[in-house]
């Protein structure tokens, strides 16, 4: 059942958002060549726990029975890894991408947002790839200002990553938040028959959902390692994954996962 935020509700959504849009601020001053992601991982972990945050991602259920819960406070997510990778003692070097995936309850309510971070320079092919898709999470919310049913936006969306050259990933997709992480609805970055009849939902005030485009270089087909959690492209080129938590007010769509707009939200999350 689609739950709609009241304005209070959101107001308290904002203080989860900006703790994860902080997380991201630790991230992207760490990452550079000879970084670890298992450090970048601890360095965030510290800081939930310093504001009194639960993560959301750290033993979280795996859907395979009897498979081990995720380990980790963030999905590091290396090059040609989709989505759920797991933080390691590797070094980052020039050149990679990594998609950083991170999630916080906090009074209750819960953030979540990813970005898809450089190492260094990257080739001209792959920042292509990260414009594209920054640009397609950009598309969807504006898209929201005059689209009346997500449907419309999804269809949006799908052919604009067409027109670029890249696919969409069709296997995972963004959903509602509140006070859990995963809410109804799903939110499918593509037409999908989950979207058709009553499955569609319209663009309204109260709505708070987490858009998350996932795109590939090459194929939208994705393969699972064995460490039961990473998802990988099947052809091994990159994909990259942007994502925000995006409420609907009667103003127009509001990003909870982008930086303080005033000095009292700073204080709130110690920026």
């Amino acid at each position: 059942m689609l739950h709609l935020k009241s304005m209070r509700e959101i107001g308290k959504m904002r203080r989860a958002g900006l703790a994860v849009w902080r997380a991201h601020q630790i991230a992207a001053r760490m990452i550079k060549p000879g970084a670890t992601t298992r450090q970048i991982d601890l360095a965030i972990e510290e800081y939930f726990d310093s504001i009194d945050a639960t993560p959301l991602f750290k033993n979280y259920p795996n859907t395979v029975k009897n498979k081990p819960p995720f380990p980790a406070v963030t999905c590091m997510s290396l090059n040609e890894a989709v989505v759920h990778g797991i933080p390691t003692d590797e070094p980052l070097v020039e050149g990679d991408i990594v998609s950083i995936d991170t999630g916080c309850r906090l009074g209750g309510w819960c953030g979540d947002a990813a970005y898809t971070y450089s190492v260094g320079q990257v080739s001209p092919n792959v920042q292509r790839l990260l414009d594209a898709t920054q640009g397609v999470l950009q598309l969807a919310i504006d898209l929201m200002h005059s689209k009346s049913y997500w449907s419309a936006i999804a269809r949006e969306m799908a052919k604009y990553i067409r027109d670029h050259g890249y696919s969409t990933v069709e296997c995972f997709v963004g959903h509602g938040i509140g006070r859990d992480m995963h809410e109804d609805p799903q939110v499918p970055n593509f037409p999908s028959r989950s979207l058709r009849g009553s499955g569609d939902f319209r663009i309204e005030p109260g709505l708070v959902i987490a858009v998350e485009p996932m795109v590939n270089m090459g194929t939208k087909r994705v393969r699972l390692l064995k460490d039961h959690w990473t998802q990988v492209t099947a052809d091994g080129k990159p994909s990259a994954h942007f994502e925000h938590t995006i409420a609907i007010t009667n103003d127009g769509p509001q990003l909870l996962t982008v930086g303080p707009a005033t000095p009292a939200e700073k204080e709130l999350v110690g920026a």
